[in-house]
């Protein structure tokens, strides 16, 4: 039973002590830094109505920040079937890539028969 006493008033003590810090803390005031006054003043390079001027300039493309905006406006001179036919071309190559070894056994067998004597970096026989 005094165990369970002292670690009560253990307990009450360190809890006590916790919360007037934080009292402490909470209830001091808190000053913001002064300003740091830049001793050169600036100079521009461009006069004001040029970058007026700027701003007012519209995009080629359109503004990239309007909500009407198409990223995808570019076209591709290439055909649907040239697209298809690359894509089967290297199809089985993003597949290893893509797989749970992340294309290392796919790198292991072209550089084999690429040349097989020198297969992970072992010298030549």
């Amino acid at each position: 039973m005094n165990r369970n006493v002292l670690s009560a008033m253990a307990t009450s003590a360190i809890t006590t002590v916790a919360l007037l810090g934080v009292a402490a803390i909470a209830t001091a005031p808190a000053y913001a830094d002064d300003i740091t006054i830049e001793p050169q003043a600036f100079v521009s390079s461009r006069t004001r109505e040029a970058v007026s001027a700027e701003l007012k300039t519209p995009y080629a493309q359109g503004n990239p920040w309007s909500g009407l905006y198409n990223m995808f406006q570019a076209r591709s001179a290439a055909t649907g079937a040239q697209v298809q036919r690359e894509y089967i071309t290297h199809r089985d190559t993003v597949a290893a890539f893509c797989a749970e070894d992340s294309g290392s056994a796919y790198i292991k067998a072209q550089s084999l028969a690429s040349s097989p004597a020198r297969a992970m970096g072992a010298s030549a026989r």
